[in-house]
């Protein structure tokens, strides 16, 4: 006896020992065309690089993907536009990142990306959203410095997947858990893959899809507090809290909401000074500097 594959499918899905994986369909990804509300417009980017150091490293491959939300419920519309390109580094691309993204010398040579194709794409974009913009923000603030004067969000600490119960927030990972696969590590389809993990909604009480938490947390300020003149023997302490140490301002350095700032000045105050009187840093931050290497607005508190 032989059933089809449709029946099949339907069969498992009904059956609580198994989950189903469905090829994504990069064409489908995003929604219909919104009708109510405050509708903006978001572009989700990603990059390929030679390696890791934005100082010394180049994008090789840029994709973006453009498209339309509710700023309300985070409910996300139509995809409006989207590119795909490579660039050649003018050097040879090391083989360690050819591992990962498979662009090889041959495939990039003499290409160049179209700046003004770029510009004309995020015309009317308010918002950038990267998985894991910290990496990719430097990246692309040096090669198009037009995304400076954005506001950008990253879809890895500004959604909390861990908080919301998710093992790892690392995208093919959330593409897995929403139903779905797709060959990653080339720009734009890892794009639309997160686009699709996005649409869905997160956690047993989060009330939309994914991108209404990011949205909320996009748009509060984060601070980052620094431990001028901290003790030498407190290091531990610092690491064990999270704390960064930063060796061109050495100091010890935490980013943190603003709901936890107090407490954490407290906590300074009592284990790491001893009570006694002493002085941080602290920066605000907001989208239109959080994750790039520019700074916010900074300074000294007393404590």
């Amino acid at each position: 006896m032989t059933i089809s594959v449709d029946d099949a499918v339907a069969c498992l899905m009904e059956h609580p020992d198994y989950r189903l994986l469905k090829r994504l369909d990069p064409e489908s990804v995003g929604g219909p065309a919104l009708t109510q509300g405050t509708v903006r417009r978001a572009a989700i980017i990603d990059t390929e690089t030679t390696g890791m150091d934005s100082k010394t490293d180049r994008i090789i491959e840029i994709g973006i993907v453009v498209f339309e939300y509710a700023a309300e419920t985070g409910e996300i519309g139509p995809v409006v536009g989207h590119l795909s390109a490579l660039e050649d580094p003018g050097r040879p691309i090391p083989p360690e990142a050819i591992a990962v993204h498979h662009i090889t010398d041959e495939m990039v040579k003499g290409t160049r990306f179209d700046d003004a194709a770029v510009a004309q794409l995020l015309e009317g974009v308010g918002l950038v959203i990267a998985h894991n913009a910290s990496f990719d923000r430097p990246f692309v603030e040096a090669r198009f410095p037009l995304f400076t004067k954005l506001n950008w969000a990253c879809s890895i600490r500004e959604v909390g997947w861990r908080d919301l119960g998710y093992a790892s927030p690392a995208l093919e990972f959330l593409a897995y858990r929403t139903g779905f696969f797709y060959d990653g590590h080339r720009a734009e389809i890892d794009c639309r893959a997160l686009l699709a993990v996005l649409a869905r909604p997160v956690g047993s009480t989060t009330a939309g899809p994914a991108l209404k938490t990011l949205l909320d947390h996009a748009r509060e300020k984060t601070f980052k507090v620094s431990a001028l003149n901290s003790p030498f023997e407190s290091k531990d302490l610092l690491k064990g809290r999270g704390y960064r140490w930063e060796p061109d301002g050495k100091v010890w350095a935490l980013e943190l909401d603003a709901i936890n700032l107090d407490a954490e000045l407290a906590y300074l105050k009592e284990k790491i000074y001893g009570g006694a009187n002493a002085e941080v840093q602290l920066e605000t931050q907001d989208a239109r500097v959080r994750y790039s290497e520019r700074s916010g607005k900074t300074e000294r508190i007393s404590i």
